[in-house]
């Protein structure tokens, strides 16, 4: 761990262009926040409206990255970064590419035995349709390079398969067709190599989508998470799999569908997740007596790959 008082000046980079540059302005406000209550030197970055390369190369020693999607989980701001001689939070270029294409990190997962839903990729609505064929329905249907459930549609008939395509390709040209898991949705939050407290999530009519996420008043959240003490340790065990399989550091979160028979099963991680004071990696945070401000500081200190 790295002492605060060796930070030096912090840019919080976030906002940027994805589709979740609003969610990724909250969390680097959030952030930012944070650090200027304990006292460290921090600058705001919206990468969408600042030269980075300018301030960067400036004003700033270090660097906690806060972009969700593209541009900012893809290894690009990373990239960016290391050229600089930056250091920065979280997952190196090549961890984060994988991880933000959900495509390529299940046949990783599929490859080291990790349990992943039954999948394909999709190029064609005829595809698609074979899949729904094949897989059967339910289904999920998503852009294989977003996130908060963008461009997702879950199909119970072949008849929605044309409108899931067309959405998905709304976003990315690669998408994705994966077999529902009917069960808990969970997540499993990572603060420098160890596996945080297990979240169970319950939406309204088991729909995790965007309004439930961010929106959505009737989302509940249960951390701990009231399995028992055995199955969360099943589930954070395949969780940090996952997490160590695509080469990830820092801190992050995976995202677990736990069946019926108690099996789980990996949808995917996250490498820069959601970081306002109300999303899931805090809440877990707190589950463990780490309030936000703790939180901030452990990532932006932690034992990450990118410490140059």
């Amino acid at each position: 761990m790295i002492h605060e008082r060796d930070f030096g000046r912090v840019g919080v980079f976030c906002g940027g262009t994805s589709s979740e540059r609003e969610v990724s302005l909250a969390s680097g406000s959030a952030v930012y926040d944070a650090l200027i209550s304990r006292g460290i030197s921090a600058e705001l970055i919206d990468t969408k409206k600042q030269n980075i390369i300018k301030v960067s190369e400036n004003r700033i020693d270090r660097a906690i990255i806060m972009l969700h999607g593209r541009g900012g989980e893809d290894g690009a701001i990373q990239g960016l970064l290391e050229a600089l001689n930056i250091p920065y939070t979280g997952s190196g270029i090549a961890a984060c590419a994988l991880a933000l294409d959900k495509w390529r990190s299940k046949l990783i997962f599929e490859a080291c035995d990790i349990p992943t839903p039954r999948f394909s990729s999709v190029t064609s609505v005829q595809e698609l349709t074979d899949v729904v064929n094949n897989l059967g329905v339910p289904l999920i249907v998503k852009p294989s390079r977003e996130g908060s459930t963008i461009g997702l549609t879950k199909i119970l008939d072949q008849s929605e398969a044309q409108p899931a395509y067309e959405l998905a390709r709304q976003y990315d040209c690669s998408v994705i067709a994966e077999k529902f898991i009917e069960g808990d949705e969970l997540t499993v939050a990572i603060l420098n190599g160890k596996p945080l407290p297990v979240v169970r999530i319950v939406a309204p009519n088991n729909n995790y989508d965007y309004q439930a996420k961010y929106h959505s008043d009737e989302t509940e959240y249960f951390c701990p998470s009231e399995l028992g003490s055995s199955i969360d340790l099943r589930v954070q065990g395949v969780a940090m799999k996952a997490f160590k399989a695509l080469g990830c550091a820092g801190w992050g979160r995976v995202d677990v569908m736990l069946d019926k028979a108690g099996v789980p099963w990996v949808l995917e991680v996250n490498t820069v997740p959601g970081m306002t004071k109300h999303s899931l990696v805090p809440m877990a945070a707190k589950a463990t007596g780490i309030n936000f401000e703790e939180l901030v500081v452990a990532i932006l200190g932690g034992n990450n790959v990118a410490q140059l």
